[in-house]
């Protein structure tokens, strides 16, 4: 049986409530994170915050790529180790 029309759009409206709440979750999170990484406090334009942004993305999209786990000690000169950085 075929839905109809009326249905089909109620079903893509409601999806797209779900697509906004939970790109509001991730936004949440990756700024709660950069703050944690002391991005707040940077002076840097918008446009080399995406671009290195960017980078990081698909330093992590590689296969075989480091995750969040693997990482361990090796962490570039200059990058922040995490939260028990200067205050």
């Amino acid at each position: 049986m075929k839905k109809p029309a009326s249905r089909i759009r109620e079903e893509i409206t409601r999806l797209q409530d779900q697509l906004k709440h939970a790109e509001a979750r991730e936004a949440e999170r990756i700024g709660r994170l950069a703050l944690k990484a002391g991005l707040g406090e940077v002076e840097i334009e918008d446009s080399e915050v995406v671009a290195a942004l960017e980078d990081v993305a698909a330093r992590f999209r590689k296969p075989g790529g480091r995750t969040g786990r693997q990482a361990g000690a090796s962490v570039p000169s200059g990058a922040s180790q995490g939260s028990g950085g200067e205050a």
